[in-house]
C-alpha cells in the first residue's frame, strides 16, 4: 500500500540528517527509500558509497566549521 501512494502521488521526502548546507540525506514518509544529494546537487539513491562519502564530508565539515569557530573566539 505504501508503493502505491509514492507510485501515484510521488515520494514526500524529508531531510533525515544535515551533512553540510548544501547536502542532505532525506527519507520518504511514506514507503522509506533514502535519498542524497549528489555532486551536482539532483536526489540519489543513498547506498553505502553514499553513505561513507557523506560520513567523511561530515567529518571535514565540522572540523572546518570548529576551526572557524576559534577563529572567531580569537579575533574577539
Amino acid at each position: 500500500m505504501k508503493n502505491i501512494y509514492c507510485s501515484v502521488f510521488g515520494h514526500q521526502y524529508v531531510i533525515t540528517k544535515k551533512i553540510t548546507l548544501h547536502v542532505n540525506e532525506y527519507k520518504c514518509k511514506h514507503c522509506s527509500v533514502q535519498m542524497t544529494t549528489n555532486s551536482k546537487g539532483e536526489l540519489t539513491p543513498l547506498t553505502p558509497k553514499y553513505k561513507e562519502i557523506n560520513l567523511v564530508l561530515r567529518h571535514i565539515h565540522n572540523k572546518k566549521m570548529a576551526k572557524q569557530e576559534n577563529l572567531l573566539v580569537f579575533k574577539h
